[in-house]
């Protein structure tokens, strides 16, 4: 999610560190900013007002005694990033009696189906609604079909008739939700693969017919210029409430959403971050910006850590690390529980300081699957006792997972030093689970309207600069994740024993043509 942003972000924003601000330095800063945002598909219109706010903060910038002038810089950018894409506003106004109508309207290809199942799933789970979706996109029986399968996944009623228009289906829709215990009802209207008169009407006749409380335009994020030329042309037809943004996690210029805001005068309400049904998020401008300039979202960490993991699991490891028992199993389960959270590529690049460096790292995806596969070819015994793992033990290791030696070597190293590190947190009361902890009470700040940076403050070894990260990493590393061992660069080894084999065959061959040449 906008690593190519992020990217350039980060060169701009080390070139500032530890310099004085003079007129020169900003200009040069801001024309690299322009052509930053201009590289990321952001609307012309949209840069140029950026642009002419961050110059007009910046010029005669009174810098405040023992903070750096980059850093402050840096302040403007962001305030004026939030700005751009604000305000946080994901709540939606439900009717306190009757349904509750939401209208999801946008072109074909932006991932309007699987939206209405992911809202769907986000107000039953979050907002404790009973919803209905209805199947109103006749121009693409497929549609209707993926809506029933989602309805049938997710245990929501979906409500279609196929002998009624799309205007006449919504209507009876609306009035069947009640009967059938419902109180918000999702429009899943027809798409176009382009803006036409046709598709401007019939949208018109279902909002006439059904008076919804909420119209939300779903755009794909991926289409850059054409989801702001699509949003505009949808707002002024249909009078939007909000904005949905889909495929974020595919994007990596990041223009629309950075755009679609200012166009249309609509908030953005959620963007979507994945293709599993859980994958819709309320939108923080906040935390987007800190994402864009390399700052991470530990808030984002944190929230998904309470919301995925296994509360009692946790607390019995918090257990076994105070006892000095945690083991190859704990191990493994940790590592189950982290692929809740989400793709490790994604964790990674909410921390602070990683965001435009996760390319680097080589991640291929199945970082967690090569661990899990060389710890589930342990015995029981193995797994409870690393100590006795041999060297014939290992090569038997290697082959049932079809691994290398070396691969179960790193693993093993990894796990000694992350159980050096959970050692170490036992010894002491505040730990990583003492930050956790504090984490969860900086969230609730934020919450509550405080600032990044005031939240910070309680946090063991965090404030709210880019160079926290060690305050996570237990400055240890990062085990489990090759570059990122708190050793000098090692690249992790993927191969297999026919990579290995191959790789000596060509090296012999190659000799024996050097001998042949003398």
């Amino acid at each position: 999610m906008f690593e190519n942003l992020t990217g350039r972000f980060s060169e701009i924003v080390a070139g500032l560190r530890g310099k004085k601000l003079t007129e020169r330095n900003i200009q040069e800063t801001v024309r690299a900013i322009q052509v930053a945002l201009l590289e990321a598909d952001v609307a012309l219109e949209v840069v140029r007002a950026f642009i002419k706010r961050v110059r007009e903060k910046a010029v005669g910038l009174d810098v405040v005694e023992g903070v750096d002038a980059g850093q402050q810089f840096i302040k403007i950018v962001h305030d004026e990033l939030v700005e751009l894409m604000g305000p946080v506003d994901p709540e939606i106004p439900f009717r306190n009696k009757g349904v509750t109508v939401l209208l999801l309207a946008g072109l074909q290809g932006s991932g309007k189906t699987t939206t209405c199942g992911k809202l769907a799933n986000y107000l039953r789970t979050k907002k404790d609604r009973r919803p209905m979706m209805v199947a109103a996109d006749l121009q693409r029986p497929a549609a209707i079909e993926q809506l029933k399968v989602l309805g049938k996944q997710l245990d929501i009623p979906v409500f279609h008739e196929p002998d009624l228009s799309p205007p006449l289906l919504c209507e009876k829709a609306v009035q069947e939700a009640q009967s059938k215990g419902c109180d918000t009802v999702l429009l899943d209207t027809a798409g176009r693969l382009h803006i036409d008169e046709q598709l401007m009407g019939e949208l018109k006749e279902v909002a006439q017919r059904t008076k919804p409380d909420q119209i939300f335009l779903v755009c794909d994020s991926m289409t850059g210029q054409d989801a702001v030329h699509s949003a505009r042309e949808f707002n002024a037809a249909l009078e939007l409430t909000g904005l949905i943004l889909t495929k974020l996690d595919g994007d990596a210029r990041g223009g629309a959403a950075l755009s679609v805001k200012h166009v249309t005068g609509k908030t953005i309400k959620f963007i979507g971050t994945g293709e599993k049904l859980d994958r819709l998020e309320p939108f923080h401008p906040d935390r987007m910006a800190g994402r864009i300039l390399g700052m991470g979202d530990i808030v984002g960490i944190v929230e998904r850590a309470q919301e995925k993991m296994d509360q009692k699991l946790q607390e019995e490891m918090e257990r076994k690390i105070r006892e000095a028992s945690w083991d190859l199993d704990d191990f493994l389960q940790q590592i189950h529980q982290m692929k809740k959270m989400g793709p490790l590529r994604d964790l990674l690049g909410m921390l602070p300081g990683i965001g435009a460096k996760v390319d680097e790292l080589g991640l291929q995806g199945d970082e967690m699957k090569v661990v899990e596969s060389i710890i589930q070819s342990m015995t029981k015994e193995e797994r409870r006792r690393p100590e006795i793992l041999n060297t014939s033990r290992r090569q038997r290791i290697a082959r049932g997972c079809g691994r290398t030696v070396d691969d179960v070597n790193e693993l093993l190293k990894q796990f000694k030093m992350m159980k050096g590190i959970m050692d170490e947190m036992a010894g002491h009361g505040t730990g990583m689970f003492g930050k956790m902890k504090a984490l969860n009470s900086m969230r609730k700040k934020i919450k509550s309207g405080q600032g990044m940076g005031q939240a910070l403050a309680g946090v063991p070894g965090l404030d709210s600069s880019a160079g926290s990260m060690a305050a996570l990493e237990g400055n240890g590393g990062m085990p489990m994740i090759p570059n990122m061992t708190g050793e000098p660069k090692r690249q992790a080894s993927s191969k297999t024993k026919k990579d290995i084999q191959k790789q000596r065959k060509a090296e012999r061959q190659r000799r024996r043509k050097q001998r042949k040449r003398r």
